[in-house]
């Protein structure tokens, strides 16, 4: 048969029990479990460094590269401006470059060239008026030379021929050339120019011949056949730049 506990009966037990009862010492609080320490890892993520190592790869690179040299750039040119004046009004050594608004002509000079200092002796017996060579191949340049008297231009060949007598170079150029040419142009003024070009053996010569203010102008521009090949797109541009200013 089911015994019922009654629940008053149980609490008055337990207090009883428990007043009764010799007490026990408190126990002592349990110990708390170590906690085991990580330190910090010291090496760095992987990500950032490789950003890092990256970055001061490309710095390193822009810093050590080399610049372009200047013979990789185009050419650029300086405009000299001619008097043609005769030997006996001519100011001494160093030509009139700097008096451009007495200039009779113009032509174009690259960067670097040197200017060669034309004598009165030598203006007074070719004409010779202006010249500017390559310091690294003295042979290849341009000059200009002038006679006074011409009111206009005589035939192609004759103009050529008389350049020639007073040019011993020109006449050896042309004696010794596979080719020469001669054609007729006129500027945006309508001005008659003649244009030669002389392949010799070993060099190369284009020349420009124009009438203007009762004179006549001869620009020259010659190279050794080697420097021809290499700079012909400069040499030309030379040729063609050349013009008076009337």
């Amino acid at each position: 048969m089911a015994t019922i506990f009654s629940p008053s009966a149980l609490f008055s037990s337990a207090t009883t029990s428990s007043s009764t009862a010799p007490s026990k010492p408190p126990l002592p609080p349990p110990q708390a479990k170590p906690h085991l320490t990580i330190p910090p890892s010291t090496k760095p993520p992987s990500t950032p460094l490789t950003v890092t190592l990256t970055a001061t790869a490309l710095a390193a690179t822009f810093l050590t590269t080399t610049p372009p040299s200047l013979a990789d750039t185009p050419a650029s040119y300086q405009t000299y401006y001619g008097t043609a004046a005769s030997a006996a009004n001519y100011g001494g050594y160093g030509g009139n470059s700097s008096k451009k608004d007495s200039a009779e002509y113009i032509y174009d000079v690259p960067d670097g060239w040197k200017e060669r200092l034309v004598s009165k002796v030598e203006k007074g017996t070719n004409g010779t008026d202006s010249e500017f060579y390559n310091p690294r191949k003295k042979t290849e340049k341009e000059y200009l030379t002038f006679l006074a008297g011409f009111r206009q231009l005589a035939p192609k060949d004759v103009i050529l021929n008389n350049l020639a007598l007073s040019d011993v170079l020109l006449q050896d150029l042309i004696a010794s050339a596979d080719s020469v040419s001669a054609e007729e142009r006129k500027d945006e003024k309508g001005q008659v120019y003649y244009v030669y070009e002389i392949d010799g053996v070993g060099a190369h010569s284009l020349i420009s011949v124009t009438c203007a203010r009762n004179k006549l102008y001869a620009h020259f521009v010659n190279a050794p056949t080697p420097e021809w090949k290499k700079d012909e797109e400069t040499l030309r541009h030379l040729h063609e730049s050349f013009k008076t200013t009337e």
